[in-house]
C-alpha cells in the first residue's frame, strides 16, 4: 500500500471517529448545556418583565442561579463539560466538515471553528466558576462596554464597532429568518417524531429563534449606536438590551413576550440534543 493510500484511509478512520459516539454524544450535552442557559435566561427575564426581583438575565445571571441550587457545583461543572463537548464537536466540524452536501465547503469550516472558540471560551469561565477560581466571565453588560471602549481607541475604531454591530444584527435577522422558515428542518430527524412532538419543536424552533435573532439584532443596533456617537456606554449586553424591551411603546408587554420565547429556545436546544444529525 503506497502512502497517499495509507494517508487517505488514515483520514477516514480520523472522519469516521469525529462522527463516532464519543464526538455525537458531546454534540447532544453541548446543546443541553446551552438549553440550560436560555431557559434559565428567560426565566429571568420573566421575572424582569413582571417586577419580580432577580439577577441579571444573562449568562451571568444563569450561572449565579445554578450556583445557588443545591449540589450548584456539580451543576455548574456538569453544565461546563457539557459546553466543551460543544466545542468539540464544533472542533471536529472545522477539521473534517459538518454533516450534509455542503459541511466541508471552507465558509462551513470557518463558522465551526469561530463557534469552536465561542464555546470553549463559555466553556472555561464556567468550569473556572465550577472549580471556585473564576467569576463567569463578568455580567454580559460590563464586557459589552469594556470592548467596545477598547475597540474604538484603536485606529478606525468607530468603523470597527459600526462593522461588529451591523455584522449582529444581520446575524440577528438571519437567525430569525431561518427560525421562521423552518430551516432547522433539513438538520432535524423529523421522521423519528411523531406528528405531535413536531408541531411542538416547530412551535419551540420558530418561537425561540425568532426571539433569540431580536435580542441579537437588539444588541447591534446599540452597538451601532455606540459606534456613532462614540460612546462605549451606549453598548448593551444581554441584560441591558432585554430591559431596554421594557423601555418601549409596547412596555413590559415585549420583554415578557422576548423572554418567553427564549425559554422556547432552550426548550428547541433540549430537541435539538435529542433528533438532531450529527
Amino acid at each position: 500500500m503506497n502512502t497517499s493510500a495509507v494517508l487517505r484511509e488514515g483520514e477516514a478512520g480520523a472522519r469516521r471517529a469525529a462522527r463516532g459516539s464519543v464526538v455525537k454524544g458531546a454534540a447532544r450535552a453541548g446543546f443541553t448545556a446551552r438549553g440550560v442557559i436560555y431557559l434559565l435566561v428567560g426565566v429571568l427575564a420573566l421575572r424582569i418583565a413582571f417586577g419580580r426581583p432577580g439577577g441579571e438575565a444573562d449568562r451571568q445571571g444563569a450561572l449565579g442561579e445554578l450556583a445557588r441550587q443545591p449540589f450548584g457545583a456539580v451543576l455548574l461543572w456538569a453544565l461546563g463539560v457539557g459546553l466543551a463537548g460543544m466545542a468539540l464537536w464544533r472542533l471536529s466540524e472545522a477539521v473534517f466538515g459538518a454533516a450534509g452536501p455542503e459541511g466541508r465547503t471552507a465558509g462551513k469550516r470557518l463558522l465551526a471553528l469561530a463557534r469552536c472558540g465561542f464555546y470553549s471560551f463559555v466553556a472555561s469561565s464556567v468550569l473556572a466558576l465550577a472549580a471556585g477560581s473564576g467569576s463567569g466571565g463578568g455580567s454580559s453588560d460590563r464586557q459589552s462596554k469594556d470592548v467596545t471602549a477598547r475597540l474604538l481607541h484603536a485606529p478606525a475604531g468607530q468603523w470597527l464597532v459600526g462593522a461588529a454591530g451591523a455584522g449582529i444584527i444581520v446575524a440577528g435577522v438571519w437567525i430569525g429568518g431561518r427560525a421562521v422558515t423552518r430551516a432547522y428542518h433539513e438538520k432535524m430527524r423529523l421522521g423519528a417524531m411523531s406528528r405531535g412532538v413536531r408541531r411542538l419543536v416547530d412551535v419551540t424552533g420558530v418561537g425561540g429563534g425568532a426571539a433569540r435573532g431580536l435580542v441579537f439584532a437588539g444588541v447591534g443596533t446599540f452597538a451601532v449606536r455606540a459606534a456613532v456617537d462614540y460612546d462605549p456606554d451606549h453598548a448593551k449586553g444581554l441584560d441591558d438590551t432585554l430591559r431596554s424591551f421594557a423601555g418601549t411603546p409596547a412596555g413590559p408587554a415585549l420583554l415578557a413576550c422576548v423572554a418567553a420565547g427564549l425559554v422556547l429556545f432552550g426548550l428547541f436546544s433540549f430537541a435539538m440534543a435529542r433528533w438532531r444529525r450529527v
